[in-house]
């Protein structure tokens, strides 16, 4: 008989927020795979868990993987869990997952903490809508390209960052989004949670002089639409009224529904793009 994978949120700081369901799925599984053993034996440790542990991370991910889907493929029980969180989110949990899938291994996700919600929920800027890009890449051609996808995002952006690497990263936001609101949320749930509201612009400033300490969860407001909309209109305009038709025209659009887009594109009605086009 198979086993199964328990995906297993555990506390990013604060040990109580812990649920009772993990809990007991820690103690009755066979074997919990950990992102970093000796991190987690201090969280078995308080709660008298003494069931084996292995390691699964990043630089292991592939092949463990298979180790541990074989296990289970003999009848294991394997419990998942990252340093602090949810595994799978920022984390090589998405690999094991993947692999279980397709050996038709039976997996549960148990909720609980996670970093990007936490810190969007207390930061005082939009929730109903948001994306998530985790740490920034290292590699300065991706993060460039990242970075530059962001300039134009609405929704409300959740950023994690070090802090030996958050003054470089918020003068990069700088100078791509402009000064836009942020809330920078330091060490969650933890004895010395801290959660400010400020600005890019003024955040550069106070880090400048300050010296960051912990993990620094960063949450950016989206741009505003109505800004968006002027500068696609200011665009447009720069085409003479026929070269925004030929623009639609081009791609197989009737020439009816065209000018429908190119008035919509404009802020003006389709009469005015007829009597502009005559």
């Amino acid at each position: 008989m198979a086993g199964q994978l328990y995906i297993c949120a555990t506390p990013i700081g604060n040990l109580e927020d812990i649920t009772l369901r993990v809990l007991r799925i820690l103690k009755e599984v066979d074997l919990i795979a950990a992102e970093d053993t000796r991190n987690t034996i201090k969280l078995l440790n308080h709660f008298s868990i003494k069931t084996p542990m292995t390691s699964y991370h990043e630089y292991n991910k592939v092949e463990k993987a298979r180790y541990l889907v074989e296990q289970m493929e003999s009848g294991v029980t394997v419990a998942l869990v990252t340093d602090a969180g949810t595994p799978g989110i920022s984390d090589p949990g998405e690999e094991l997952v993947r692999q279980c899938y397709e050996a038709g291994i039976a997996l549960t996700s148990l909720p609980g903490p996670v970093a990007c919600v936490t810190a969007l929920t207390v930061s005082g800027l939009s929730t109903r809508r948001f994306c998530f890009e985790a740490f920034l890449p290292a590699d300065k051609k991706e993060r460039r390209e990242i970075l530059k996808e962001l300039e134009h995002e609405t929704r409300t952006m959740v950023i994690y960052e070090a802090p030996h690497r958050l003054l470089r990263t918020l003068k990069e936001l700088y100078e791509v989004l402009g000064n836009r609101k942020l809330s920078i949320c330091k060490e969650l749930t933890k004895a010395f949670e801290q959660v400010f509201q400020t600005s890019l612009y003024e955040a550069v400033s106070r880090f400048e002089t300050e010296t960051p300490r912990g993990e620094q969860v960063l949450v950016i407001e989206g741009k505003d639409r109505t800004e968006i909309k002027k500068e696609e209109e200011k665009n447009w305009k720069k085409l003479s009224l026929k070269e925004h038709m030929d623009y639609y025209q081009g791609q197989g659009i009737e020439k009816k529904e065209a000018m429908r887009m190119v008035a919509k594109d404009r802020g003006i009605s389709k009469r005015e793009v007829y009597q502009g086009l005559l």
